[in-house]
């Protein structure tokens, strides 16, 4: 019974040899899937931020050539206003001046 004991072990000791090779392919298997997964992942992030900052991009400069024509407009609004009067428009500024003047020079 002895033997028989011991021949049980040194087979289970093969055995387990074997399905350690097999857990280390399986975890090498593992492994190289889960990078694959995350090269994926990247590569799939990366496209949706490029899309997404192309977007931001692109809004961003039809804002900025409206806030433009906005101040053009502006500009030749004001442009107009002070030829049409310009007495008016030094008075306003030398009010606004002396405004000015008189809050920086105060203590």
């Amino acid at each position: 019974m002895a033997q028989s004991t011991k021949s049980n072990v040194s087979d289970l000791g093969g055995d387990i040899n074997k399905q350690m090779a097999v857990l280390r392919e399986d975890i090498a298997n593992l492994t190289a899937t889960v990078a694959d997964y995350g090269k994926a992942q990247g590569t799939q992030l990366k496209s949706v931020a490029m899309d997404k900052a192309a977007n931001a991009a692109t809004a961003g400069a039809a804002t900025a050539n409206a806030a433009k024509q906005k101040a053009e407009a502006t500009y030749a609004d004001a442009e107009n206003a002070v030829r049409a009067n310009p007495a008016a428009a030094v008075g306003i500024a030398a009010g606004l001046g002396f405004v000015v003047g008189m809050l920086t020079s105060r203590r």
